[in-house]
C-alpha cells in the first residue's frame, strides 16, 4: 500500500497523541470516608444489606469511585463495606470488589489480580493500579506488565486494522490513507487506558510507543525491570 508522504518528519512514524486524564479528575470522588476503587466487577454489586442475597440497588462499573464509611462481616464471614456512589446513593458492598490506599496489601492484592487477567482485563486493571497507587514499591512491576500488554495490543490490532479497512474505499474516500488507520475503532477503549500507538508507516503498523518503559528507566533505574525496559526502548529505536 502506498501512502503519500507529509513531511520528512512523517516517514517513519506517526504519533498517536493521547492525552491521559488521571481517573479520579474524570471521576468525582463520593462524599465521605476514604476513597476506593471497584476493581472487580463481578462483586461490585451495591445491596441494601450487607448480605449476598441482599437487594440488588445497583453494580458500579469498574474504575467506579465509593466512599468507604463503615464495614462488617455477615454470618457467612464475607466482609461488607458500607459505601457512598453519590451524595443521593449508598449501599454496601463486598469488600473484595474495590482496593483502598488506606488499607495495607491492596496495592499486592491488587497486582496478583492483575497478573491473572488477560487482555484488556489486565490493562484496564494496571491503569487503575498506575493511576492510585503511585507510590507502590510495585509500581515498576506494573508498569512492565502494562507496557508488555499495549505491545501485545499494537500488534493485534495492526492486524485487525488491514483485515478490516479496504484501500479501495479509503482511497475512494478521499482522506489520507494513514488517517483511517489513526481513526481505526479498535483504538479507542486503549486510548480510554491510557495508551499511546505510534503508527509505522513503513512496516504499515502499530507500534507501543513506550511511555512505560521510559518510566522505569527514569524512576527506577535499579529496579529488575529497568534492565528489560531498556531492552525494548532499544528495540524500538532501532525499529525507527
Amino acid at each position: 500500500m502506498k501512502i503519500p508522504l507529509l513531511s520528512k518528519l512523517s516517514l517513519a512514524i506517526l504519533v498517536v497523541l493521547v492525552s491521559f486524564t488521571v481517573t479520579d479528575a474524570k471521576r468525582r470522588r463520593p462524599p465521605g470516608g476514604r476513597l476506593a476503587i471497584v476493581i472487580d466487577e463481578r462483586l461490585s454489586a451495591l445491596r441494601a444489606t450487607p448480605e449476598l442475597s441482599g437487594a440488588l440497588l445497583r453494580r458500579v462499573s469498574r474504575g467506579g469511585l465509593v466512599a468507604i464509611t463503615a464495614a462488617t462481616t455477615n454470618r457467612e464471614g464475607i466482609v461488607f463495606y458500607r459505601v457512598n456512589v453519590s451524595r443521593a446513593v449508598g449501599g454496601w458492598m463486598q469488600r473484595d470488589a474495590v482496593v483502598s490506599l488506606s488499607r495495607a496489601g491492596d496495592d499486592a492484592r491488587l497486582l496478583r489480580l492483575i497478573k491473572a487477567s488477560e487482555d484488556f482485563d489486565r490493562v484496564a486493571r494496571a491503569r487503575v493500579f498506575l493511576d492510585y497507587f503511585r507510590l507502590s514499591p510495585l509500581r515498576p512491576e506494573v508498569l512492565m506488565i502494562y507496557s508488555l500488554a499495549a505491545e501485545d495490543v499494537a500488534n493485534r490490532l495492526s492486524h485487525d486494522a488491514r483485515r478490516r479497512l479496504d484501500e479501495t474505499e479509503m482511497l475512494a474516500g478521499g482522506a489520507p490513507v494513514f488517517s483511517y488507520f489513526l481513526n481505526y475503532y479498535g483504538l479507542d477503549r486503549y486510548n480510554r487506558q491510557g495508551i499511546t500507538f505510534v503508527f509505522d508507516r513503513r512496516q504499515n503498523r502499530f507500534r507501543y510507543d513506550g511511555e512505560g518503559w521510559r518510566e522505569i528507566v527514569h524512576r527506577y533505574p535499579n529496579s529488575p525491570q529497568a534492565v528489560e525496559a531498556r531492552k525494548r526502548l532499544g528495540e524500538a529505536a532501532l525499529s525507527h
